[in-house]
């Protein structure tokens, strides 16, 4: 388990979350371009990936976007 930092795209706001993952493998997806995050972190939840990919935790995305479980 890590301590990973990024900054929100929604609310600018820096954002840690814990995360079941190496350094060493976080450190190789920010370095390498274009590589899905569910194909590098299939372990994670919807919501770790999003953090990861956006810096938006899942408590901005209910708040600002809507419940992940919502169906439209």
């Amino acid at each position: 388990m890590i301590q990973v930092t990024r900054q929100s795209m929604l609310t600018k706001k820096m954002n840690t979350m814990e995360l079941p993952i190496s350094q060493d493998h976080l450190d190789r997806y920010d370095t390498i371009g274009g590589l899905l995050v569910q194909n590098v972190f299939p372990n994670l939840d919807a919501g770790q990936r999003e953090f990861l990919i956006s810096g938006i935790t899942p408590d901005e995305w209910n708040k600002y976007i809507g419940d992940y479980n919502d169906e439209e």
